[in-house]
């Protein structure tokens, strides 16, 4: 196992120097905390990482949870994971103040999620679902929901759950069939099946609160007909006991990788006696959901840039001790072999990864940075970061999930045939990040929001923020003169991103909704890596002012030389590729449309 698997140093550096996250404190909203505070929260973190997670990362993969007369049995160590998150207080450190939370920041909580599943991103997963559906019911349920369930969720005591996917209805949410009957006794009768459900049951939680779409009987058709609903496997029975709520676990499903949490398929009301509880208004649940949803997507994103910063760490171990070969410019003098860091090929390759994960964690941070200054604010301040926060959700969830996974092969491909062997956790974190791209919508759904929905919203108004959010970085960086070329290289890519947005828009204008959308995923990789490149250049102009301004040691001297030496190669390997995907966009020859079946033999 490697040593290592993320740097409290860069984490540091993107919290209090890149993002700032001290300025959170100076809102009302945030002064019951200090900074203080907030690095003792990232050490706990680290600390139950380090003893609870880390050690126990490949044991959970090769010991997966395991489905036999209707009951699902995890690994043993999920007992005390979920024991120490709720003894940390993690489970509702988000939650407000008067509802016995810490009401941390979310950008600190971004932080210390990462370390979690860094550590062990198959383990870390539970008390996370459960804190996203406890606050679903803590907005928008009712006071006797509140006082039903929250308790027993925040104490850990009971496992919650996100229930959207059903056999026949995957991604297309207005084709779900789970129906929901209401009764006199102001409960409804559910019925349905419900697939993949992360969390869904297992053996160390008393309850399982699943959080359902469903359609009420008569609703309208389509998304516009769909509710939420609290269906517990056991529910209250009003003397402090539980029965069964005629909720079946089916099996679990075998996959491929992130074998620690198990996938779940159960059954509702094939006793026809499920009960369901409606959470808000009638025919609006997916917009209750979607608050769930989007924490997920960044959380996915997070998850991609965690298992990224495993792998980079993991291969860069190994890159320093492992001898393999002679330098190239000294083949004859050179009489024992070299580590092979020190070939240029694996530079690049760990070049890559570094370039990739910390970029795709500071546009985590980032929009979690948005997420706490919306919440934080007020006015036309709030709604400008709600706004920025929209827009670059997809995007952090697709370049987290994408990047991910190209970081982690090049890390394994670091390791040569080790790394494509159980001995090293390369294997495994390959296996474990594959999911991202497909976790919580595809890539080629959060493309369609990115390009459908989110650069169009308000007539183009988020996309106009987010300009300004790039240039205010261009300007800083420009005051530098070793950062000028790559500032006026990222100028540039705005110039593209605009015309090739003003080549697609107008199809969209005239009602070509299928021409406007065919390629949104070349347009999602494109928006991403400018997005990125904005992250990158912005960690370099920190870096540059702390070279100049700062007395440090060689340590912090090489840290911060590091930041700008990637930025160079990200600029140089990644940034030149929105060039292709521009030709692309902006090409009048459609290749994906009308073509037949038959081209498919």
């Amino acid at each position: 196992m490697a040593k290592s698997y993320f740097s409290m140093r860069n984490l540091h550096f993107l919290l209090e120097e890149v993002h700032n996250s001290s300025q959170l404190l100076s809102y009302p909203r945030y002064e019951h905390l200090d900074g203080e505070a907030l690095r003792m929260m990232l050490d706990a973190a680290k600390d139950l990482a380090d003893t609870h997670l880390f050690p126990h990362f490949a044991d959970m993969d090769r010991k997966a949870p395991h489905y036999e007369n209707g009951k699902v049995t995890v690994h043993p160590q999920i007992k005390a994971i979920i024991e120490a998150m709720k003894e940390g207080g993690w489970i509702d450190a988000s939650f407000p103040l008067e509802s016995g939370g810490m009401q941390a920041p979310d950008i600190i909580l971004a932080a210390t999620t990462f370390i979690f599943l860094a550590a062990n991103n198959g383990a870390a997963g539970y008390t996370g679902l459960t804190t996203g559906s406890a606050r679903l019911i803590l907005n928008f349920g009712s006071q006797e929901l509140k006082d039903t369930y929250l308790s027993h969720m925040l104490s850990g005591d009971w496992q919650g759950t996100m229930a959207l996917t059903e056999p026949d209805a995957g991604s297309a949410l207005s084709f779900l069939s789970s129906a929901a009957e209401p009764t006199e006794e102001g409960y409804f009768k559910m019925t349905g099946q419900k697939v993949f459900i992360s969390g869904g049951d297992h053996n160390y939680t008393n309850n399982v609160v699943h959080l359902v779409l469903a359609r009420i009987k008569g609703a309208p058709k389509g998304t516009k007909g769909i509710s939420l609903f609290v269906v517990p496997k056991y529910r209250p029975d009003g003397s402090g006991g539980l029965v069964d709520n005629d909720v079946t676990t089916l099996g679990i499903y075998h996959k491929m990788g992130q074998k620690a949490t198990p996938a779940v398929h159960f059954d509702m009301g094939s006793k026809s006696d499920c009960r369901g509880y409606l959470v808000g208004e009638p025919n609006k649940g997916l917009s209750y959901m979607f608050q769930m949803m989007n924490e997920a997507r960044i959380a996915v994103g997070l998850w991609g840039a965690a298992l990224g910063s495993a792998a980079y760490y993991a291969s860069l171990e190994y890159a320093q001790e492992r001898p393999q070969g002679k330098p190239l410019s000294n083949l004859k003098k050179q009489t024992t072999q070299i580590p092979i860091i020190k070939h240029p090929d694996v530079k690049r390759m760990l070049l890559l990864q570094k370039a990739l994960t910390e970029g795709s964690l500071s546009l985590v941070l980032q929009c979690a940075q948005y997420s706490d200054l919306a919440h934080a604010a007020e006015g036309k301040e709030a709604k400008r970061y709600h706004d920025l926060l929209e827009l670059l959700t997809p995007v952090a969830k697709t370049y987290g999930s994408e990047a991910g996974v190209v970081s982690v092969s090049n890390g394994l491909q670091c390791l040569g045939g080790y790394g494509y062997c159980e001995d090293f956790p390369l294997e495994q974190l390959y296996r474990d990040i594959r999911l991202t791209p497909i976790y919580e919508g595809t890539t080629g759904i959060q493309s369609l929001d990115l390009l459908g929905r989110k650069v169009v919203a308000g007539g183009g108004k988020s996309a106009k923020l987010y300009h300004q959010e790039v240039l205010k970085t261009i300007t800083r960086a420009e005051t530098h003169p070793e950062l000028k070329k790559y500032a006026e290289m990222l100028k540039g890519e705005l110039m593209r991103l605009q015309k090739v947005s003003m080549h697609l828009i107008p199809f969209a204008m005239k009602g070509e909704y299928e021409r406007y959308l065919a390629d949104a995923t070349l347009f999602m990789e494109m928006f991403s890596i400018i997005t990125v490149a904005w992250q990158w250049l912005k960690q370099a102009a920190v870096a540059k002012e702390r070279l100049i301004t700062s007395r440090m040691n060689a340590e912090a001297y090489a840290f911060y030389q590091s930041k700008i030496h990637t930025m160079k190669f990200y600029f140089a390997y990644e940034v030149p590729k929105t060039l292709g995907l521009s030709t692309r966009l902006t090409d009048n020859e459609v290749l994906t449309i009308d073509v037949g079946e038959e081209v498919f033999c």
